[in-house]
């Protein structure tokens, strides 16, 4: 395959393909006889796979250190599962995170009136005018 029908395969620039072949996270690429890149179906699989490990937020260097340890061989398999588990234990906190926000942002849209009405109100009052029913009170 063409850099350019990965790229589109995988909705990644040329850039970021580049780079990631510069930078050691991709096998080398071979060229063809006009000195093109042509990726293989082993390098196509490991786009896909740098591609899914960037999406779960595993930085550069995260994946730098994968690919090196890889290369070493297999008594480096504690130190790629630990890499793992690491990045899943990132996503799970970045995952409550979110749910927090999510729990946060459903509370305010069910209370989004009383909210604005408390606002309004709050209005009101520093304005010196009187509400609906009642006459809001400050202290002060």
């Amino acid at each position: 395959m063409t850099i350019d029908e990965v790229s589109k395969k995988f909705n990644l620039t040329k850039d970021t393909l580049r780079y990631w072949e510069c930078i050691g996270l991709l096998p080398e690429i071979t060229r063809n006889e006009s000195g093109y890149r042509d990726y293989d179906q082993h390098a196509v699989n490991w786009v896909y796979y740098v591609m899914v490990l960037r999406k779960a937020g595993m930085s550069i260097e995260a994946l730098s250190e994968f690919v090196k340890l890889l290369r070493e061989g297999d008594q480096t398999v504690a130190a790629r599962k630990a890499l793992f588990v690491k990045q899943r234990a990132d996503l799970a906190e970045q995952r409550d995170n979110i749910d927090k926000t999510i729990r946060y942002l459903d509370f305010k849209i069910d209370h989004f009136e009383d909210h604005m009405l408390g606002y309004e109100n709050e209005m009101l009052a520093y304005e010196g005018k009187d509400t609906d029913s009642d006459k809001v009170h400050i202290k002060g």
